[in-house]
C-alpha cells in the first residue's frame, strides 16, 4: 500500500510539474511585437497611424484570447538618440519583430541584423532589400510630392512657393523636393521653390519664424514637413494670410481656409496589413515593396468639404485630371 501510495504521489507530482511547465511554455509562447515610433505619437500623425494599424491587427488576431503581446515605444524627437534606443530594443531579445517607420531607419537597423541575427524588422516609409531580417515598404513620395507641388503652384498668385523641412535627408533631397518642384513647374512654368530647414522636428517658434520669412520673401503657399514645428507654420499662416499644403494625413481641419490640400499616406492601412502578414507567417523577408496611388496607399483628397470650399472649381478639375493621368499611367513620374 505504501509503495502504491508513494507511486501515486510521485505520479501526481509529475503531472503537476508537467502542468506548470506547460503553463510556462504557453505563457512564453506569446508572440511579442514592438512598435518603435521615432518621434512622439501625439505630434506625428504618421507614427500615430503606425501604432494604430499594428494595434488593430493585433486585436483582431487575439480575438478574445491573448496570443500576441504588443509594446509601443516613443523614441522622441531627438534623432541622435534613435540608434541607441532601437539597439536596446533589439538587444533585449524579447521581440519577435520590431515594426517602425522612417526613411532613415535602414541605416540604423542593417548593422543590428549582424549583432542580433534572430531579430526581425518591418520598416514602413523606408527602403532596404536583400537582407533576410528586414522587410520594407516605401510609399511613392514622388507622386505624393508632385501632386502637392501642382496644387501649390496652381493656388499661388506670385508663382513662388515654399517647402519647409525639419531636416535634410536623402528622401527629402532626392525625392520629395524634386517631386514638389516638378509638380509646380509642370502646371505653372517658371514657378520657383524656396526650400528651408528648421533643424529639428519640434520647434514651433522656429517654424513660425522661417515661414514668416519665406512669406516675406514672396512665398504665398508653403508645404511644411517638420513634425511639431508645423504648428508654428499654421500660426504664421493665420497671422500673415498665406496658404498651406499638407503632407501624409488629412490636415484640412487643422486650419480651415488656410490648408488647401492634403496628400495622404495610408500608413494605418499598411501597418495593419504588414502586421497581419507577419502573424500569419507571410512576410517576405529581404523584399522591398513600393506602393502609391494605383495601389491605394497615396491619396490626394478631393472630397473634403474644406477642399471644395477653398479651392476654385477650375483648379480642382485640373488636379482631378492630373490624378487620373497618374492612375492610368499616361503621366509617368
Amino acid at each position: 500500500m505504501n509503495i502504491t501510495k508513494n507511486f501515486c504521489h510521485m505520479a501526481l507530482a509529475l503531472i503537476f510539474t508537467l502542468f506548470l511547465v506547460s503553463c510556462a511554455e504557453k505563457k512564453n509562447s506569446l508572440t511579442s511585437i514592438a512598435v518603435f515610433a521615432p518621434g512622439i505619437l501625439a505630434d506625428s500623425p504618421v507614427y500615430q497611424m503606425l501604432a494604430d494599424g499594428v494595434k488593430e491587427a493585433v486585436e483582431e488576431y487575439n480575438a478574445g484570447t491573448e496570443k500576441v503581446k504588443l509594446t509601443i515605444l516613443e523614441a522622441g524627437t531627438n534623432q541622435a538618440e534613435w540608434g541607441n534606443k532601437i539597439t536596446s530594443l533589439a538587444a533585449a531579445g524579447t521581440f519577435d519583430v520590431i515594426i517602425s517607420s522612417n526613411p532613415s531607419l535602414p541605416d540604423l537597423v542593417i548593422p543590428l541584423t549582424k549583432q542580433f541575427p534572430s531579430q526581425k524588422f518591418i520598416l514602413l516609409d523606408a527602403f532596404a532589400q536583400g537582407n533576410d531580417s528586414i522587410a520594407t515598404v516605401q510609399y511613392n513620395q514622388t507622386e505624393q510630392s508632385y501632386l502637392t507641388g501642382a496644387i501649390a503652384a496652381l493656388m499661388s498668385k506670385k508663382h513662388k512657393i515654399g517647402l519647409l523641412a525639419a531636416q535634410e535627408y536623402p528622401v527629402m533631397n532626392n525625392i520629395i523636393l524634386p517631386g514638389f518642384q516638378k509638380g509646380a513647374q509642370d502646371v505653372i512654368s517658371g514657378t520657383t521653390v524656396d526650400f528651408r530647414i528648421v533643424g529639428n522636428w519640434y520647434d514651433a517658434s522656429k517654424g513660425a519664424e522661417l515661414a514668416s520669412a519665406m512669406n516675406n520673401a514672396g512665398c504665398d503657399v508653403i508645404l511644411p514637413i517638420c513634425g511639431g514645428a508645423s504648428q508654428g507654420v499654421i500660426s504664421a499662416a493665420k497671422e500673415k494670410g498665406f496658404f498651406i499644403t499638407w503632407f501624409d494625413s488629412n490636415g484640412f481641419s487643422k486650419a480651415p481656409g488656410i490648408i488647401i490640400s492634403s496628400t495622404v499616406m495610408h500608413q494605418q492601412k499598411m501597418a495593419k496589413e504588414v502586421t497581419s502578414e507577419f502573424l500569419l507567417g507571410k512576410t517576405e523577408w529581404g523584399v522591398a515593396k513600393t506602393v502609391g496611388i494605383k495601389e491605394g496607399y497615396i491619396e490626394f483628397v478631393q472630397d473634403d468639404p474644406l477642399y471644395i470650399q477653398v479651392v476654385p472649381q477650375e483648379i480642382r478639375e485640373k488636379m482631378a485630371d492630373i490624378l487620373a493621368s497618374i492612375k492610368d499611367g499616361s503621366l509617368k513620374l
